[in-house]
């Protein structure tokens, strides 16, 4: 493995820095989105005894004794439920916003390692095409022996830019997934929460 790395060539660096990065940042979002994912049917169970029995105090401390961005919003709704239910919508809005920039924090820089370690490996083969003609052109010959260096540095720098590409797009795939569960369970429990608040006020 090693050997063929080095008889990459140059471009092999670049696109293992890349791999190195992408890997650091996936292995940052599995943590983090682990974290984030919570059962979110029996969160909100909870959450509607602890109102019930409790009222906004006993379910604001519910929301505070469970991770995830879930009970963040709905924490900051209830934070605002003395002010009406305008102010409660307003401040699960706000707080939703600031989740889902927190959720989606290093998808960027996948996408980046997607794009740019395919396009490094092209460059690289384009760069061992090169190296291969140059080597026809010196030798003034056309025979496999003359060529072969060029060509496997070209097939080399290609094959790890596409497996570095295919193996962050499986991670970006999962994390895509992910983040769009636990957006359709923020815009479900905010709207649970909301009918729990109007269904309180008229009691």
């Amino acid at each position: 493995m090693v050997e063929m790395f080095n008889n990459g060539g140059g471009f092999m660096w670049p696109i293992l820095i890349l791999f190195i990065i992408g890997l650091t940042f996936s292995l940052e979002r599995v943590y983090t989105l682990t974290r984030a994912s919570v059962n979110t049917r029996k969160f909100l169970a909870r959450l509607h005894n602890a109102l019930k029995e409790g009222g906004i105090e006993a379910a604001a401390a519910e929301c505070e004794n469970t991770p995830g961005p879930v009970a963040s919003i709905l924490h900051a709704g209830l934070a605002r439920s003395g002010k009406g239910l305008d102010a409660v919508e307003k401040a699960i809005s706000n707080a939703g916003s600031i989740e889902m920039a927190f959720l989606e924090r290093g998808m960027l820089v996948l996408t980046t390692v997607i794009v740019l370690a395919p396009m490094l490996g092209f460059t690289g083969t384009v760069a061992g095409m090169v190296d291969a003609f140059d080597a026809i052109k010196k030798a003034n010959d056309i025979s496999p022996a003359v060529v072969a260096g060029g060509i496997s540095k070209a097939l080399l720098t290609t094959l790890f830019g596409l497996v570095v590409a295919m193996t962050i797009q499986l991670f970006f795939n999962y994390f895509t997934s992910r983040i769009d569960k636990l957006i359709i369970d923020m815009e479900e429990s905010s709207v649970e929460l909301m009918d729990a608040l109007v269904e309180l006020q008229e009691k």
